[in-house]
């Protein structure tokens, strides 16, 4: 697997679960972030990934820092 790969779903997942632990709907993060539901779900699993801006508009919406979704405290 290619390091950009597990890059992606390491991001995907963090996202995933910073997102559930602040008992946000895919949906609602979508809307927050300016990122659509569909791409979002595709983050998540690791099928897609996201410009540098947009991670920043998910980190801003789940009020984490960036480094958070790479599993940085």
């Amino acid at each position: 697997m290619a390091a950009w790969s597990r890059t992606r779903q390491v991001v995907g997942g963090r996202i995933r679960a910073i997102r559930i632990e602040r008992e946000m709907t895919q949906e609602a993060l979508a809307l927050s972030s300016g990122v659509t539901r569909n791409v979002l779900i595709d983050v998540e699993h690791g099928r897609r990934g996201l410009l540098f801006e947009r991670l920043v508009d998910i980190a801003d919406a789940l009020d984490v820092p960036v480094g958070a979704l790479f599993g940085q405290n």
